[in-house]
């Protein structure tokens, strides 16, 4: 499985270029499909039609939309540092495309007569690659915030950062599994260890933990707090326009097809025929098929996403900040312990020639049983009373909102509570402030 890296960095010149367009190419295209299939999508789930003149479907909708940004006034705030004002947006979109490089969309094909690989290229530590380049994406958030020159914007790009820090830190430990079991980081050589059994099914609390982490560390709904409208109007961007605004938009498309694809790479066999359509079709894994069944998987996973955001309300900052830090990395270490003692134990021949050929389902049915404990900390708990901390207001001063009933639970772990308007309403009539 070693020799897997040989193949790369003896293609000519030009099969490279042709590779690195043809990435650029797909990942645009892939953009406007997806913010059609988005909008499509949630529109059926809220009875409503979705775009539907532009184009046959309205496929074209998406491109309309961006030729109507690059056409809307570009508007830079007086108080803004306009330098790093304009390098943010590229800052954020140039890396969402660079991660592509390493990964692999098929085996080694014909390629206009040169036998190449459907990877533009790989290396020892090729995910590591990913999750660095991945994350200078966040210093153009934090960046353009700065740079507005704005409240709103500022405290968008805090947000993000914490939430990219803190999620970032439970996304590397998931893959940490991964790394174990397949005994590599390189992006290749780990869909070649699946070609018997997913690690997704193997190694389902990484695959579980990766799934929340990937959603926190794209800033999409229900994690969407750096861009709460209700809250900063519209976050790190409110004050772009354009194609500034149009860059950050595509980085954050393109983003979700980069978490959604080292997904697949790493948990869903990667090219590989899904459902081992292999084992009755000798040819499925051969030529152009697997990118077929690559992004098969991958639109898997946007349609998640989009089904997230159509599904469920935003929740509260604090304690979507708390449910990383006190539930995902404290699961996420434990389990890595669990499979490093399985390994090492397996290295060592302790157990039999029985356990041994067990071992994939001891391995599931403790996942199993570890991802049911971290579900549970989803689920808020019933019977139990909140005494709910009221502040007095000084004389003369407004009222003072109850604390969220969560957050006072004395003697029990607060339960995961969404943030909806009915909840704010509630507060704000409980308060006595008056709607005038």
């Amino acid at each position: 499985m070693n020799d897997s890296l040989s193949l790369f960095g003896n293609d000519p010149w030009w099969v490279v270029g042709l590779k690195t367009l043809l990435i650029f190419v797909i990942l645009v295209v892939l953009t406007l499909f997806n913010i059609w299939w988005e909008r499509r999508v949630v529109a059926r789930m809220q009875h409503r039609i979705g775009p539907n003149v532009n184009g046959p479907f309205g496929l074209l909708q998406s491109l309309a939309d961006g030729v109507k940004l690059a056409f809307k006034e570009d508007l830079i705030p007086k108080a803004a540092d306009k330098v790093v004002f304009v390098l943010a947006p590229v800052i954020v979109v140039v890396p969402a495309f660079v991660t592509f490089s390493v990964i692999p969309f098929g085996p080694e094909v014909s390629f206009f007569g040169q036998r190449t690989p459907l990877q533009l290229t790989d290396m020892p530590v090729a995910v590591l690659f990913v999750m660095a380049i991945a994350s200078i994406g966040i210093y153009g958030i934090v960046l353009g915030g700065w740079s507005s020159g704005s409240t709103y914007s500022l405290l968008g790009g805090l947000r993000s950062s914490a939430q990219m820090i803190s999620y970032e830190v439970a996304m590397g430990l998931a893959l940490v599994a991964v790394f174990m079991y397949a005994g590599s980081m390189s992006t290749s050589e780990i869909v070649a260890a699946q070609d018997d059994l997913w690690f997704g099914l193997i190694l389902l609390p990484s695959f579980v933990i990766y799934a929340i982490a990937m959603v926190g560390e794209t800033n999409r709904a229900p994690f969407d707090l750096p861009e709460a409208e209700g809250e900063l109007v519209g976050g790190f961007h409110t004050e772009y326009s354009s194609l500034k605004f149009a860059l950050f938009f595509l980085a954050e498309y393109i983003n979700m097809a980069t978490v959604s694809a080292l997904a697949t790479t790493l948990f869903l066999g990667g090219w590989h025929a899904p459902f081992w359509i292999d084992q009755v079709w000798a040819g499925a894994n051969e030529g152009y098929w697997p990118v077929l069944w690559f992004f098969g998987k991958v639109l898997f996973f946007i349609f998640v996403f989009i089904w997230l955001r159509g599904s469920l309300p935003r929740l509260r900052y604090d304690q979507f900040m708390a449910f990383g830090w006190k539930r995902l990395i404290p699961v996420s270490l434990v389990w890595i312990v669990a499979v490093a003692t399985m390994r090492a134990a397996r290295n060592e021949g302790v157990f039999d020639e029985g356990f041994g050929a067990n071992q994939q389902f001891w391995m599931i049915l403790a996942g199993v049983v570890l991802v049911v404990l971290l579900l549970t900390f989803l689920i808020p708990e019933k019977g139990a009373e909140a005494e709910v901390a009221t502040a007095t207001p000084r004389a003369g001063g407004f009222p003072v909102p109850p604390m969220p009933a969560g957050g006072a639970v004395r003697g029990a772990a607060a339960p995961l509570v969404f943030r909806t308007d009915a909840t704010v309403s509630e507060t704000v009539r409980d308060s006595g402030v008056s709607n005038g």
